[in-house]
């Protein structure tokens, strides 16, 4: 019971005012990635931190040492980090990727569509969707003292 009442309320801290959070179904991405095309419903089963970013933006580029650490440990859990790029160039993309180690999916989206299914509300914007492919919990923004409260909802959505 300590366990449930813990990720209820973990999960609350971590659902922003996006109103796409909060245990609905995910909305579906089809889109080219770094190792083919990317779909949302292939992954049904794991745990999937989905993960908005551009080329411009400076925290997302510090959260890319995290996403790595964080995808390498939990992996074998049956956890998924898919990166979605929101540049209007492609080429954005591939520069600010030459510059960052990268050990999870990226996918690719120039016209911005799945930025508007998700309803971002800054960058970067993530998304914690659990096996079932419903959202469990969202977070606009990354700081360093936002990584152990992260980490912890995707252990208890692990678990869950």
């Amino acid at each position: 019971m300590k366990h449930v009442i813990a990720f209820a309320l973990l999960t609350l801290a971590l659902i922003s005012n996006n109103s796409i959070a909060g245990f609905n179904q995910a909305p579906e991405i089809n889109l080219p990635g770094n190792n083919g095309n990317v779909q949302l419903e292939k992954l049904r089963g794991k745990v999937v931190y989905l993960d908005f970013w551009a080329s411009w933006c400076l925290p997302c580029k510090k959260s890319f040492p995290w996403m790595n650490e964080i995808q390498q440990h939990y992996a074998d859990q049956g956890f998924e980090i898919v990166a979605i790029n929101l540049d209007k160039e492609r080429k954005l993309a591939d520069e600010f990727l030459a510059e960052v180690d990268v050990n999870f999916t990226i996918a690719y989206d120039e016209s911005g569509q799945s930025a508007s299914q998700y309803k971002l509300k800054g960058m970067p914007s993530s998304y914690l969707i659990g096996r079932d492919g419903k959202v469990y919990a969202s977070h606009i923004g990354f700081k360093e003292k936002d990584k152990e409260q992260l980490e912890q909802a995707i252990k208890n959505l692990l678990n869950k």
